[in-house]
């Protein structure tokens, strides 16, 4: 009997990034490689970084030993993203770049290797065929990858919270592939989902390794490509494309919410790091750490299952659906916004601050 291709990538990819971590670990310890403690950290002794290295060689094993029926040369692509957003984000865990590096060159790159491979989104080229439309699709690829990346490498800021939220997205890419004959995102979704839960045994609270930028965005680009190639059968659009962002649900809320709150106090979402993300307002309203991080897998659950049975509506129920989670959305952000969270000041720029 043959085993399918996917569930031989999830089981390798599992085993490796349960059985890598273990020297990875020793490794970052013995060159100093870890997280201190600090006012915008809530670990509270040094943590080793680099759990990302286990995460990239589990999956990348994986992909290799199960890509015999996805085009090598989107194969080529993924591989060439992946190892450039993850040896990026390793070096910015180093302090090796500056930390805009990352965000304006890394991903927009590692997105152009995906269109390059032919992986791309095919959103207004539907509305508008021809060279306008593929245009406009490939400005799209980049901002998806980016921003789906960079919503992942900002949601690492709790013990088991961004490789939890990346394991249950994978479980969703899959089931939905299964269900429509996707044998390419089956088999990138139970790697991915491998390599996430894997790691997840060393890192749910309270964590003995960080997974690091190195691995927070390398799980945000396997996410984006998975998005842009889940498409699942006889859903019109542009209902196809509500289902990967319902599917990445709580990454998206999670990026809106900080960058909605710290634009209101002055601050660039991106480079003000702090204690003001959904899990950690979850928590000072007294789930604790793991409370928040289980509530906001709930929440990715039921966003996951929103995006299986999404297909099954008509437009105009799917629409409604999608419209009932908007305002929720909006309610939430609003009700977040009033609970206690540090709220990070704006620097001044006098000679005497500090």
């Amino acid at each position: 009997m043959h085993l399918p291709v996917d569930l031989i990538g999830f089981s390798v990819a599992l085993i490796a990034s349960l059985s890598f971590t273990v020297p990875v670990r020793r490794l970052a310890l013995r060159y100093g490689m870890v997280d201190l403690p600090g006012p915008r950290k809530v670990h509270v002794k040094p943590i080793p970084l680099l759990g990302g290295i286990a995460i990239y060689l589990a999956f990348i094993l994986a992909i290799l030993l199960t890509h015999r029926e996805i085009p090598l040369q989107q194969i080529i692509g993924i591989i060439a993203g992946a190892t450039l957003v993850a040896t990026v984000g390793v070096l910015d865990d180093g302090g090796l770049l500056h930390h805009q590096i990352k965000l304006f060159v890394g991903m927009p790159i590692a997105a152009v290797f995906l269109i390059a491979s032919g992986i791309r989104a095919q959103l207004f080229s539907q509305l508008w065929p021809g060279t306008i439309g593929a245009a406009l699709d490939v400005i799209f690829t980049v901002f998806w990858v980016v921003g789906v990346t960079a919503s992942f490498s900002i949601l690492d800021h709790m013990d088991g919270l961004c490789a939890g939220i990346a394991a249950v997205a994978s479980a969703f890419f899959t089931i939905s592939a299964v269900l429509n004959g996707q044998t390419m995102v089956r088999t990138l979704g139970a790697a991915a989902l491998g390599a996430a839960l894997g790691f997840l045994r060393w890192n749910f609270n309270p964590a003995k390794i960080f997974m690091g930028d190195g691995g927070a965005m390398l799980l945000g680009f396997l996410m984006a490509t998975l998005g842009l190639k889940i498409r699942p059968e006889g859903t019109p659009f542009p209902t196809n494309w509500l289902v990967p962002i319902l599917i990445l649900g709580v990454p998206i809320f999670d990026t809106t919410l900080v960058s909605i709150s710290r634009a209101r106090r002055g601050l660039l979402p991106f480079t003000s790091p702090g204690k003001d993300h959904t899990a950690h307002r979850l928590s000072n309203l007294g789930l604790g750490h793991r409370g928040a991080v289980l509530a906001l897998y709930c929440l990715a659950v039921l966003f996951g299952t929103s995006a299986l049975v999404l297909p099954r509506f008509s437009p105009a129920s799917a629409y409604v659906l999608v419209a009932v989670l908007i305002v929720f959305g909006c309610v939430a952000v609003l009700f977040l916004e009033a609970v206690p969270y540090e709220r990070q000041v704006k620097l001044q720029k006098s000679s005497s601050a500090t």
